[in-house]
């Protein structure tokens, strides 16, 4: 997508009058077109395939198919779609469900105008987790990592990490400079943030970034943090605060 296109979006929630108010707060932006409303997640297959959105923002609990399995389906099916999912509570079970079936990021359904518009641009772009302490609270309270010797978020992204090895796993190896980059992925920082910390241009880090989700088989940068925490790559709770 270029700057100068609309950002097509797709709302999914069983409650009339939530859709309502997020396509208000969505349409009042010049770039962003609501092309479509599903109310259950067999509805948002079959827009999704007839509609192609760049966004779907996706309630969790409906009828007939719920959110996870419909971003699972939509992320197998339309990998360009990125999806994100709306919950009631920031620490949910649903929210994680969902980040690990495809979604790219979450929000609140509480969520201000203006985060929910910040939020769909962070997302499109592809350069940041949305809301990363929150996302990180959430990974850190439902992930539980495989039993295996973890390297500490602290040695992973600090500013003088430790000595790392080269990291095989599924689907490829990382060198210890992709290591030190998912690492900071895993904090929530953005390319430029990533850039600075390790004294790299940002084309370096998009590199780096598009070299680690290539050799693992990864989605988006969301996936690697699910990645990070999963295959014990990162401990909960063990990142500088």
């Amino acid at each position: 997508m270029t700057d100068h296109q609309a950002l097509n979006i797709l709302l999914v929630d069983d409650q009339r009058l939530l859709r309502m108010g997020f396509r208000l707060i969505l349409e009042g932006e010049d770039d962003f077109t609501v092309v479509g409303e599903a109310s259950t997640g067999l509805e948002s297959l079959a827009m999704t395939a007839q509609l192609k959105p760049d966004i779907v923002l996706m309630d969790v609990r409906m009828p007939e198919m719920d959110g996870i399995e419909a971003t699972r389906r939509i992320a197998a099916e339309h990998p360009d779609v990125k999806v994100i999912i709306l919950t009631t509570f920031d620490v949910d079970e649903y929210a994680f469900e969902g980040l690990r079936a495809g979604a790219s990021a979450f929000l609140l359904k509480d969520v201000e105008p203006e985060e929910l518009v910040s939020a769909v641009r962070v997302v499109a772009s592809g350069d940041a987790v949305v809301a990363p302490r929150v996302t990180q609270r959430l990974l850190e309270t439902y992930v539980r990592a495989p039993q295996k010797q973890p390297v500490p978020l602290a040695s992973l992204s600090s500013k003088h990490p430790a000595p790392l090895t080269t990291h095989t796993g599924p689907g490829g190896d990382l060198t210890p400079r992709e290591m030190e980059v998912l690492g900071a992925i895993s904090e929530g920082l953005s390319n430029a943030e990533i850039a600075q910390r390790f004294f790299l241009s940002e084309a370096t880090v998009k590199t780096h970034v598009r070299r680690i989700l290539t050799k693992l088989d990864l989605r988006d940068r969301v996936q690697a943090v699910v990645y990070a925490y999963e295959h014990g790559l990162v401990i909960p709770g063990a990142r500088e605060e």
